[in-house]
Parts: structure tokens; sequence; C-alpha cells
């Protein structure tokens, strides 16, 4: 049995992006959350974007699991970054907000999210060194 494995190549590109290719794609990484460069996300937004598209598809696996329409889900991800200079830098603290448009009661949309928690690779990972909270917002519709 092969077992999964994910690459990336990256490398010092232009203005001293970093450059990372993937299977499919090309990312641009800014050096560092202090540096500014157009258009280009830093390190931390591309660790909390994976992160929210980690839990955007286990949601809808999920959902379709239990038996729940997902109209939409809005996933919103803000990480604290730790402010001391002489501690190691990372994040602090991360807060996950949830809003799923689906006509499901609170109680099965609970027992969804805490499932989505339970199976997150990324949730898993980043959890074992940062304090994460996860809330879930039931008024959220999606805009056709």
């Amino acid at each position: 049995m092969n077992t999964p494995s994910i690459n990336v190549l990256g490398y010092t590109g232009q203005n001293s992006q970093f450059v990372v290719k993937t299977s499919n794609t090309d990312l641009r990484i800014t050096p560092s959350a202090t540096q500014y460069v157009p258009q280009t996300p830093n390190p931390y937004e591309y660790i909390l974007a994976g992160f929210a598209g980690c839990i955007n598809a286990l949601g809808h696996a999920v959902a379709k699991e239990f038996g729940i329409v997902l109209k939409s889900l809005q996933v919103e991800i803000k990480g604290s970054m730790t402010p001391e200079p002489d501690v190691r830098p990372g994040f602090d603290k991360i807060e996950i907000t949830l809003r799923p448009a689906a006509a499901a009661p609170l109680d099965v949309l609970q027992q969804w999210m805490e499932e989505v928690q339970f199976r997150s690779p990324v949730y898993d990972t980043l959890v074992n060194n940062t304090p994460v909270s996860l809330n879930l917002y039931k008024e959220y519709s999606a805009v056709n």
C-alpha cells in the first residue's frame, strides 16, 4: 500500500519572494508577516488559508454524511501572533468561526462541527501547539 505524500518545492524569486510550486500551481509568499509585498500573502496567512480550505472540504463531506443540505459554508479564521520578541514566533491563539447556510437544527450543526474538528488533520497539527477555539453561527445565509 502506497502512503500518500504531498510535495512542494520552494525557492526565492524576484523581490525576495518565496515561490512554492505545488502539483498544480505556484504560490508566492511574502518573506515575513512584518514585510509587505503587494498581492502576496505571508506564510501565516497561507497556514490559515490551508486550515480554512481543509475545514471547508471536510465540512461539506461531513454534512453529506449527516444528511445536512449545506448550501454554503463561510469559514473565518483569526490568528493572534505571539507578542513577545524573545518567544518562539507563531500563533498565540487561533479562533475559527463557521457560518453554515443550512436548515439543520443547532444541535445537529454542533455535532457536525465537532466531527469536522475531530477529522481535520490540520486542526490536529495546529492544536498540539496552539490553543484553537471553534465557534458556530447559525444565522448565516448564502447570498444568491
